[in-house]
């Protein structure tokens, strides 16, 4: 169980925030922060696809869904078809059971629904940085 004392060393490992509003980007990389991952950020999903194919360093993508020129449900399905092992955790103000398996179908590997909660995504990144 999580304890204010675990300490995630993602040193070897690099994240991709795709992230258009300002204030959930700097919470998310604050909650990121002391795990020592490289992170990377894309406003866009047009930006988060351009980044996967230049950066195959790239081990995990926390993806909004709704964002302006390319959203995450679409960027998702070109990501996978590039890069079908990523994994892609969906990040979404819409808790609704339908918009959850939309983002599955699209080809996320896991959901969080916002406000994120900082223990709850640090859980779910490390069942798949292992």
């Amino acid at each position: 169980m999580y304890s204010d004392a675990m300490v995630y060393d993602w040193s070897a490992f690099t994240i991709l925030i795709v992230e258009d509003d300002v204030s959930s980007t700097f919470y998310l990389k604050e909650v990121l922060k002391d795990t020592r991952a490289e992170i990377l950020h894309a406003p866009d999903g047009q930006q988060a696809l351009d980044l996967c194919i230049s950066n195959p360093s790239i081990n995990i993508i926390l993806m909004d869904i709704k964002m302006p020129v390319m959203n995450g449900i679409d960027a998702t399905i070109a990501i996978k078809r590039i890069r079908p092992n990523i994994h892609i955790i969906a990040q979404t103000a819409n808790s609704m059971y339908d918009h959850h398996i939309q983002c599955l179908e699209a080809g996320c590997t896991d959901f969080i629904v916002k406000p994120v909660d900082s223990v709850e995504l640090l859980l779910i990144i490390s069942n798949y940085l292992k």
